[in-house]
Order: structure tokens, then sequence, then C-alpha cells
């Protein structure tokens, strides 16, 4: 996604973050996985977590996202409790 397609769907991503990280037991913890999420979305070739901090202006702090993916702890089971998509 560019920045102006981001900027879209912002307020729809929000939302959809802040349901998906809702088991997070810190705040920070949901911050960074809504980072995450739209860093996944942007435009780019690599989808590691360096480069797609890079691409995120002010939110692009390297070593949270970092910490983020593999420190956080949380369960699977929330997720997997969840219904499917549509389609999906």
């Amino acid at each position: 996604m560019t920045p102006d397609e981001m900027a879209a769907v912002r307020g729809e991503l929000e939302a959809f973050a802040a349901e998906v990280f809702e088991p997070f037991a810190r705040r920070d913890q949901r911050r960074w996985g809504q980072v995450y999420l739209r860093g996944l979305l942007t435009d780019g070739q690599r989808k590691s977590v360096e480069p797609m901090a890079a691409g995120l202006g002010k939110d692009g702090n390297r070593q949270a996202p970092t910490n983020f993916i593999t420190t956080s702890p949380w369960d699977p089971a929330h997720f997997r409790a969840q219904p499917s998509s549509p389609g999906g």
C-alpha cells in the first residue's frame, strides 16, 4: 500500500489491530503489533522488520518491532478461537 492508501484505511486498520492484539497484556505490545501490521501492508520488496520500520516514518523505531516479534509472549489459542472470515 502507498502512504495515501494507508491513510485512507487507517481507521479501519486500527480497529482491526485493536481486536487482533487485544489479548496482549501491555499497551506497548498492542502498539507495536499495529505498527508491524502496517509495515506488512506497505509497499516494499523486503518484509523483514528493519526495512519495514525504515518506511514507517515516526513509527519507524527499528528495535521495538523486532522485540515485539521475537520476545512478546502471546497465546495462539485466542487467534485460533476467532471465527474464520468469509471465504477464508
